[in-house]
């Protein structure tokens, strides 16, 4: 039997855990400068992946819609459909909309932040704010 870590990682066989390689492909891709083949993408990973690993990723997250793929040769060069920061707030956002209680949720979020997150989030509220009363009173923003 595999005895799995905190990180979900198994002690015994040595795998990665459950979404780490698409978290990986990810963040090669979006480490590049334009859209990467397969075998660029398995290029720019750590360790020894076979080429039809990083290909079976990509094809995973292609039909997640995920990404986008464009023809190269006689295969396919792939880019992220949304930047790193689009994800991750899309992937939050299902998160708080997935759990029962969102007030709770979202006031734990809010105690547990650095200071200097705290900051950053009230600029970017008292922006939207401003931004939202400029649109109701009829102004340009």
């Amino acid at each position: 039997m595999e005895e799995r870590g905190d990180e979900g990682i198994s002690e015994v066989s040595g795998r990665r855990a459950r979404g780490e390689l698409e978290s990986d492909v990810l963040a090669a891709l979006w480490a590049a400068n334009g859209p990467l083949t397969a075998r660029q993408v398995r290029d720019a990973l750590p360790g020894d992946l076979a080429y039809t690993t990083v290909l079976t990723i990509l094809s995973r997250l292609y039909d997640k819609e995920m990404l986008v793929r464009h023809r190269e040769g006689r295969g396919y060069a792939y880019e992220p459909v949304r930047d790193e920061a689009s994800h991750t707030a899309q992937r939050m956002r299902s998160l708080l909309e997935g759990g029962p209680d969102r007030q709770a949720v979202l006031a734990r979020f809010v105690s547990e932040l650095s200071k200097q997150d705290e900051h950053v989030l009230h600029q970017l509220l008292s922006a939207h704010d401003a931004h939202a009363e400029d649109h109701r009173s009829g102004g340009t923003a």
